[in-house]
């Protein structure tokens, strides 16, 4: 299958990296690398892009897309190891970062990959295929409770604890190796009425079990300081989130970095000695043009959020 995903905010993603010709870039997420060819065309033959991403069909994918650029460096590795990566490369400061969270389209609309709720496939949804812990661990192994709190806290599902519950008592019997396994016991744990509403019944705790798989949050939430530390004055770093558990961590940052201060508002002066690292440049996110809604209607939760380094 070819790998296909939509550069959800093409233009407005790009342009907001501020791209200059001799410029270091990262995109932390490569996928489809269709961001990535869009800031090499921006490049000279002294500009720079270095690819990251976990997964290696997106890199294979990437290399033949971009086979005609002798200035992109590919890694496999997860970007919370930016500054490692950096290092290993020759480089201090890029001039800037991109990250798109989203799942590709090639994740989702590939079966035996274990994504989606609509094939049925063994459950797997691991961005990197060498990590020992899939979602048939996560179903399979983990403890009620824990189930629970991932399933309440990463999907936002009212019924997570009931879902949690039907999931344990069903493997009991027998382990549970499949999607469309999986979506029975979660349509049963529902009530009917409120399966009527809101999309599939499995939307929610399918997201859930994939940012435990893949430590989503974990990752982005421990390497945000590090991606502005990565970058040079005026440098920008631009973040495409796809849920309000990701756009409130990266709102929470940008916000903490613009203005690091805790001194109580009753000081005259600061004495905590925080200085800002930079300026968020949105102050509100920037959303999916309607043309493109039209075009891919998983773009319609994106939301893109850009800091710059002072």
């Amino acid at each position: 299958m070819e790998f296909k995903h939509y550069s959800v905010m093409l233009n407005e993603t790009v342009d907001g990296l501020n791209v200059k010709e001799n410029g270091i870039y990262v995109d932390c997420t490569l996928g489809g690398a269709g961001h990535s060819l869009e800031i090499l065309k921006r490049l000279n033959g002294t500009g720079r892009l270095i690819g990251i991403d976990q997964d290696e069909e997106a890199l294979s994918a990437a290399k033949e897309r971009l086979k005609d650029y002798n200035n992109a460096t590919f890694i496999h590795s997860n970007f919370e190891n930016i500054k490692e990566i950096l290092k290993k490369e020759g480089i201090d400061k890029v001039d800037g970062i991109l990250a798109d969270l989203g799942v590709s389209s090639y994740q989702f609309d590939t079966p035996e990959r274990g994504f989606s709720y609509r094939f049925d496939a063994r459950l797997d949804m691991r961005m990197n295929k060498e990590n020992d812990i899939s979602a048939y661990e996560i179903v399979n192994d983990y403890p009620e409770d824990k189930l629970f709190k991932v399933i309440r806290d990463y999907g936002e599902e009212k019924f997570a604890k009931n879902i949690a519950k039907h999931i344990c008592q069903r493997r009991k019997e027998a382990p549970i190796n499949t999607t469309f396994e999986l979506n029975e016991i979660i349509k049963a744990a529902i009530p009917a009425k409120m399966r009527e509403k809101g999309g599939h019944p499995s939307k929610r705790t399918y997201q859930a079990i994939r940012i435990e798989c893949n430590r989503e949050l974990e990752v982005l939430e421990n390497t945000l300081d590090d991606m502005i530390d990565c970058l040079k004055e005026e440098g920008r770093l631009c973040i495409i989130t796809f849920h309000s558990l990701e756009d409130r961590a990266v709102k929470n940052s940008f916000k903490t970095n613009e203005n690091p201060c805790i001194c109580p508002p009753s000081f005259p002066v600061c004495t905590c000695g925080r200085k800002p690292k930079g300026k968020i440049i949105t102050k509100k996110p920037i959303t999916a043009s309607e043309r493109e809604l039209e075009e891919n209607q998983r773009s319609q939760s994106a939301k893109l959020r850009i800091f710059e380094k002072i």
